[in-house]
């Protein structure tokens, strides 16, 4: 069987030659006779892997010397209680809700200390991102959070809030490295590597070095530290070899992209040939605010739940995979990732003006 096209939301697609040299090695790795499932993470190829995949992190991104690279267990939703845990200071969290995900974190920092909600598009059902400009810093905040791209409803920050000096906090995850990013204007920067990066399992986290606790937080698991990590070059215990192994993979492979200035233009060319076809279309239509709209993840709609069915029905059967909306928007969603092909991208759009001309 060939391989079909994935759009799923995470778990995603990964670059098929990062697949292929995967399973190249999979019972070898380069000579040591065994896989990187099965090696020590404290032998010295392993090493060689973890310090690696972090020096090519730091190149792709232009991480500057005092921020810390951490590979964390959990996923992106784990990072929901670490950042109030370590950045927790006065206990004041601002957030801005613009998504699920970011309404998820809120509420559990608010288990914390005192989250308070700057601004919600959660009226529009999450279909913009709300006015930056209206927002109101909390003076004793510890830091300010924003999702920068929201997954479900396929929404994204143009421009980032004035946090009025406090550290910004954003989790990334679906839209980690499809763009250049200016690490030095985040205090931490995130993101669950499943969607854009690598296998599930695991999460990045990129955190400025004055925003670890020096001392160890009596109150806190020594694995929800930041400082258990960033001492331990994130060997504390046994992290996750192998998405680290695939991740450093990917940079790699983003590199011969064109790094992330490069990956940026087939994103936009990508994202620009389904918008464009969503925004002629008489049948289907693009359900977020134009100019908040997301480069990774397009939702879009027929208006008619029956068709909906029909065209996720008929778009598998053609190769089409996991274009199911999610059941808080409803209709389709097209997660466009990095590793999606642009061949991927344009047959999606042929399949889409074919079902047009039947059904509009």
């Amino acid at each position: 069987m060939s391989r079909v096209y994935n759009f799923s939301a995470g778990p995603a697609v990964l670059p098929e030659s990062v697949l292929k040299e995967a399973a190249e090695e999979m019972l070898d790795y380069r000579g040591c006779g065994m896989s990187v499932m099965e090696m020590s993470h404290r032998s010295a190829v392993f090493k060689g892997i973890i310090e690696e995949a972090e020096a090519d992190l730091r190149e792709l991104m232009g991480i500057p010397d005092n921020y810390k690279v951490m590979f964390v267990q959990g996923g992106a939703t784990l990072q929901f209680a670490m950042i109030p845990l370590n950045l927790k200071r006065t206990g004041v969290f601002d957030y801005i809700v613009s998504g699920s995900w970011s309404k998820k974190a809120y509420q559990e920092a608010g288990r914390f200390g005192d989250a308070r909600c700057l601004a919600s598009s959660q009226d529009g059902n999450f279909s913009y991102v709300p006015d930056l400009s209206a927002i109101e810093v909390s003076d004793d905040a510890d830091y300010v959070y924003i999702c920068q791209n929201e997954t479900i409803y396929g929404t994204r920050y143009t421009t980032l809030p004035d946090t009025k000096g406090k550290p910004l906090v954003a989790d990334v995850s679906s839209c980690f490295l499809s763009e250049p990013v200016d690490v030095e204007r985040y205090g931490v920067i995130y993101g669950g590597v499943q969607k854009n990066v690598g296998p599930a399992g695991m999460a990045i986290a990129i955190v400025r070095e004055d925003l670890i606790p020096a001392d160890d937080l009596a109150d806190v698991p020594i694995m929800l530290q930041y400082k258990t990590y960033a001492d331990n070059g994130s060997l504390y215990n046994t992290p996750p070899c192998y998405t680290i192994y695939l991740c450093g993979k990917v940079f790699k492979w983003l590199k011969e992209q064109g790094g992330l200035e490069g990956m940026k233009k087939i994103n936009e060319y990508k994202a620009g040939l389904l918008y464009d076809f969503l925004d002629q279309s008489k049948l289907f239509t693009a359900t977020a605010r134009k100019e908040d709209r997301s480069l990774m993840n397009i939702p879009f709609v027929t208006g008619n739940d029956e068709l909906d069915a029909q065209f996720v029905a008929e778009s598998k059967a053609a190769g089409f995979e996991n274009l199911k909306g999610h059941r808080s928007v409803g209709g389709m969603r097209a997660s466009i990732y990095n590793a999606m092909p642009t061949e991927g991208v344009e047959a999606l759009v042929a399949f889409m003006r074919e079902f047009e001309s039947v059904h509009a």
